[in-house]
């Protein structure tokens, strides 16, 4: 993990209302996975500006216990057009960490990385954190995801 002032970016997505409690996010944030890939969510984003998708948390109604929202979107140069069921926010601005997670995305690399997290004693903002889907994430058997989470 290492610390890092991330800049703000525009992105626009769908969302999953969810909460942690009883696993539900897990099977909330699969259909929403779901629901992107199946749909071509990001051909249906305009101004975006590449490939980029970003896992977003945003909305806590406190710390990672409580309900929050998930956004799955991608970067856009403007939020002036968001179509119609999608929502469009900033993301990053300020202090982050970054944590890296490897492997094998069937295999929950990243929910395991997000327990570490939840279990850390981080001071965090609970405002907006989210995981990075680039190129390195490709291979879902043997891929790179970042997760910055956002700290005061």
């Amino acid at each position: 993990m290492t610390k890092e002032t991330v800049k703000k970016r525009k992105v626009i997505g769908i969302w999953v209302r969810t909460t942690n409690h009883e696993s539900q996010a897990l099977s909330d944030i699969q259909a929403l996975w779901g629901r992107f890939i199946s749909e071509a969510i990001p051909e249906q984003i305009p101004n975006r500006v590449n490939d980029t998708v970003y896992c977003i948390y945003t909305d806590y109604e406190g710390d990672h216990t409580k309900p929050y929202t998930t956004v799955l979107a991608c970067e856009v140069s403007s939020l002036e057009n968001i179509p119609e069921g999608m929502k469009g926010l900033e993301i990053g601005g300020g202090d982050y960490v970054k944590f890296h997670a490897a492997g094998d995305l069937m295999q929950g690399v990243v929910g395991e990385a997000w327990y570490k997290i939840w279990d850390s004693d981080l001071d965090r903002r609970y405002t907006n954190d989210y995981e990075v889907y680039d190129s390195r994430s490709a291979d879902r058997g043997n891929a790179e995801v970042d997760i910055y989470v956002g700290i005061e």
